[in-house]
Order: structure tokens, then C-alpha cells, then sequence
């Protein structure tokens, strides 16, 4: 599978450079994996969920590419990054518009912790982005829950959705608790790991989604 040593060799290019400091290295690997998601979701049935997990994933790529540039482009790559959450939710909601009180508690709480965690130390100006960004990421978490049982969703598709976004959310918060909380060595490669199993998972969403 071409998709496959595509994002493997850029996976790895890319932790070496990490662990290298090698920021040109960094910057033109980090986008493969996502981009080996795309050529791979080519295969997947077509449809608006297959759609709007493509335009997550572009955005995502965009997202990559601010956050690695060299010099301070954190708040436009959150944007990307934010706009990316916006398109999954909207898959999840294709497929189901269920309230499911108890997945919609949790992910509020996720978002509560996450937001609070990150306001301990000071945002700043941040405060409010990061905020909406909280508020955005446990309503595709939700969303993403909300799926599990839904009629006529697969399974299989239901839970590699939820470990997907899941993982997004866990990698997104260790970027803010990295950036704002405290500092920690592993968070390079932790946060990018964690992003793209995230990814991978959301994007294997689309296969066998539908069952009769």
C-alpha cells in the first residue's frame, strides 16, 4: 500500500527531525501522513461523510504546515485547526442529530477540565480563542459518541471515530498544556503521535460505515 509507506517514511523523517532539531526536515515531513490519509480515503465509498472528512483532514494539513513554519504562527494554525473540528463535527452530525444526553455530559466535562487546566497558568489574550476552541473540540467529541448505537452506523466505523477524536482532542491539549502549563521534553513526539493515530482513526471512520 503506497498510502501506507508514505506515511511511515514521513512519520519517521519526521520524528528524526525532531529529535534532531532539524526544522526544514520537520516542516517538509510533517505533512505526509495526513496527506497518505488522503490518497488513502480516495478508496473509501463517496458520500458527504467521506466529503467532510476529506475537508478535516485538508484543513488539518493546513494547520500542520502554520504550526511548523518557522516563526510564531500558533493562532493561525488553532484556526486551521479549529475550522478542521468544525468540518468532523459536521460528518458526525450527517449521520446522527441525536442528543445523547450522557455522551453530550462528558464531552462537556472534557472541555471544561481541558479549558480550566489551560487557564491555571494564564492565557492572556488567548483566553477566548482557546476557550471557543474547547468549546469546539468536545462538541466534535460528542458528536463523534454521539454516532455510537446511532441506526444504521457500523460499529466498527462508530468506535474508530470515537478513538479518532478522542486522540485529536488528547493531542490538542497536550499542545496547550505544553505551551501554556508546563513545558515537558516528550511533548514533541506525544503530541504528534497522538495526532496522527487521531487522524488515522477518523479517517478509517469512512470504510464499512453504513450497515444494513
Amino acid at each position: 500500500m503506497p498510502w501506507l509507506i508514505l506515511a511511515l517514511l514521513g512519520g519517521t523523517a519526521f520524528l528524526y527531525g525532531a529529535a534532531t532539531e532539524n526544522a526544514l526536515l520537520c516542516l517538509f515531513t510533517k505533512p505526509l501522513p495526513v496527506i497518505a490519509l488522503l490518497l488513502w480515503l480516495r478508496g473509501a465509498p463517496a458520500g458527504a461523510y467521506r466529503r467532510w472528512i476529506a475537508v478535516g483532514l485538508l484543513l488539518s494539513l493546513l494547520g500542520d504546515l502554520l504550526l511548523a513554519w518557522p516563526g510564531d504562527l500558533f493562532v493561525f494554525g488553532l484556526g486551521a485547526f479549529l475550522v478542521a473540528h468544525l468540518a468532523y463535527l459536521t460528518a458526525y452530525l450527517g449521520d446522527t442529530r441525536r442528543l445523547a444526553m450522557p455522551f453530550l455530559l462528558l464531552a462537556a466535562l472534557t472541555g471544561t477540565a481541558i479549558f480550566a487546566t489551560l487557564a491555571s497558568h494564564g492565557l492572556g489574550n488567548l483566553a477566548l480563542p482557546v476557550a471557543f476552541y474547547s468549546l469546539t473540540i468536545s462538541a466534535m467529541l460528542w458528536r463523534a459518541l454521539a454516532r455510537l448505537g446511532a441506526p444504521f452506523v457500523g460499529r466498527d466505523s462508530a468506535w474508530l471515530a470515537i478513538g479518532g477524536a478522542a486522540l485529536f482532542v488528547l493531542s490538542d491539549t497536550l499542545i496547550g498544556v505544553n505551551r501554556f502549563v508546563h513545558p515537558f521534553a516528550a511533548a514533541p513526539y506525544a503530541i504528534i503521535l497522538t495526532y496522527w493515530l487521531g487522524q488515522w482513526g477518523i479517517a478509517a471512520s469512512v470504510f464499512g460505515r453504513r450497515t444494513d
